[in-house]
């Protein structure tokens, strides 16, 4: 029988870390609320679905238990076998790229666009982008969100006629689309995103709002959450919001 600190491999760990955040997003719950369920701190919970700590084994179990969910399953299952390298094309839908083609697109990037809730706030968050070898296409997915219930992820569209990229989420027939431009030497992209404001109840606002994508090497000690202006990276996070719109990638007409 394993002891129950042993630890899951980094590749587990990755894997159990993604099924807890979809279960968190699609319950709309909290991470508070989970640790408590599950008898964690809320510390160790943030650097285990961070990637700064691994997952153990009786962690693992804990959170098994509060969330009624095998975690284990489908990070112990064999990797799917992979496709043969010219069989690597996305959907026409998403653009019908090569995996080769969008290879650059892949990587870690601190993602900011103005707070919803506060004025003058920034709030910033890690989005991944890898290529998903069971869609056959470039897939992105968020982490490090203050509003954990509100993470998203889904697929990469990379059209060859068009020098944008389009991030859609598509949950149920509920859409949320970020279109974004990139540059080709430094790897920031900007753009616009356009989604749901949540309300009081059940209410939903449409609204848009800049956004922009960094690499996580440019930013060297990031921060996540709500970014006010005490923040050491407030400055440059607002920066590259305002080439957003100042360079033109994105326009906001008035009423």
């Amino acid at each position: 029988m394993p002891a129950p600190d042993q630890q899951l491999s980094a590749e587990q760990s990755r894997q159990v870390a993604d099924t807890i955040r979809e279960e968190i997003a699609r319950r709309r719950m909290s991470r508070q609320s989970l640790a408590e369920l599950a008898k964690l701190s809320l510390s160790t919970l943030e650097k285990v679905l961070g990637g700064r700590r691994p997952f153990t084994l009786a962690t693992t179990v804990r959170l098994e238990q509060a969330l009624g969910v095998s975690l284990r399953k489908a990070a112990e299952a064999p990797p799917a076998q992979a496709p043969a390298v010219n069989g690597e094309i996305a959907p026409d839908g998403l653009g019908a790229y090569s995996r080769r083609a969008v290879a650059w697109l892949e990587g870690t990037y601190v993602t900011v666009r103005p707070s919803f809730g506060e004025k003058d706030a920034i709030f910033a968050y890690r989005t991944e982008i890898g290529w998903d070898t069971a869609a056959s296409s470039l897939v992105f997915r968020e982490s490090e969100r203050q509003d954990a219930a509100f993470t998203q992820f889904g697929e990469v569209a990379v059209p060859n006629q068009s020098r944008h990229i389009y991030l859609v989420t598509n949950r149920h027939g509920q859409h949320r689309l970020i279109t974004v431009a990139h540059l080709a030497i430094s790897g920031e992209m900007y753009g616009i995103i356009t989604t749901l404001l949540a309300g009081r109840g059940s209410s939903l606002t449409p609204i848009a709002a800049p956004i922009a994508y960094l690499p996580i090497k440019m930013v060297a000690e990031a921060t996540f959450g709500r970014i006010s202006s005490d923040d050491p990276n407030h400055a440059l996070y607002r920066q590259h919001l305002r080439r957003t719109t100042d360079e033109s990638f994105a326009l906001f007409l008035p009423g």
